[in-house]
């Protein structure tokens, strides 16, 4: 009977965990596709219908979070910064369409690595930034200052891009550890430029860089799945002592009785 209540206990356990996610993962998903059909609006330059479904996320993104838990704090605040941001710009009628873009990709960027468990969008960055910084690194050595400063300034943006996004996928020591280094590259550009010792620091910034890439592309599990297998196995650990122990009873009353009789 104990073992048939336990087994009960758990199944509704199990399913209620999984409608819980269920649910979570389906808001996120709406909210994501969202974002991507405004980024697809923006490419169009269909500015007005972009701002119609920016407003539209504002709306659902209101409900979701009135109704279920399922953003951090630092999520909240990050996704209404980069959300405030690409209305602004794309409302700008003095922004650039380059600036929409990047305000709106930005946008999509964040939402898409909250919703993603592992590899989201932001990483496929990986290969621009890094022939960007490649060709960074070939200015100096042709000792060309022009060429320097204009993939100086594009490598810049390409990080500011992405930026939000690593808020939400990278630990805070790293990220601040990689704006010190920029930072200081770019306040320094042109000793950075012109002396080789400074122009380690461009060396250490590669291998930064690397890293975070790196780091999002090791496949993970996703942390609620692992959080399933912990309890689930908790419960089996659980259930498999206690019939032990009641076997072990058993066994221990039988021999008792049959040593009195």
């Amino acid at each position: 009977m104990i073992k048939k209540i336990l087994l009960l206990v758990f199944v509704l356990f199990a399913a209620s965990f999984s409608n819980v996610h269920a649910e979570s993962s389906s808001s996120l998903i709406q909210l994501d596709e969202i974002s991507d059909e405004a980024l697809q609006l923006t490419k169009l330059k269909r500015y007005e219908d972009t701002e119609k479904m920016l407003t539209y996320f504002s709306e659902r993104f209101l409900k979701v979070t009135a109704k279920e838990q399922i953003f951090s704090m630092d999520e909240l605040r990050i996704i209404t910064v980069a959300h405030n941001q690409a209305l602004e710009t794309v409302n700008n009628n003095e922004a650039t369409e380059a600036e929409k873009d990047n305000a709106v990709t930005k946008f999509r960027l964040v939402v898409d690595a909250i919703k993603s468990t592992h590899q989201p969008l932001w990483t496929a960055m990986e290969d621009q930034m890094m022939v960007t910084f490649s060709q960074t690194r070939a200015a100096v050595e042709k000792q060309n200052p022009e060429e320097f400063h204009v993939q100086l300034n594009t490598l810049l943006s390409q990080y500011d891009l992405i930026y939000p996004s690593l808020k939400v996928d990278i630990a805070p020591e790293k990220i601040q550890k990689l704006d010190s280094r920029l930072q200081y590259i770019n306040h320094n550009s042109i000793q950075v430029f012109s002396e080789k010792g400074s122009q380690k620091e461009l060396e250490a910034l590669q291998q930064d860089l690397k890293s975070i890439f790196d780091e999002m592309n090791e496949d993970e599990a996703d942390p609620s799945l692992w959080w399933v297998i912990i309890s689930t196995g908790s419960i089996i650990i659980l259930t498999l002592s206690y019939v032990g122990w009641r076997k072990y009873k058993g066994g221990k009353e039988k021999t008792m009785k049959e040593h009195n009789d």
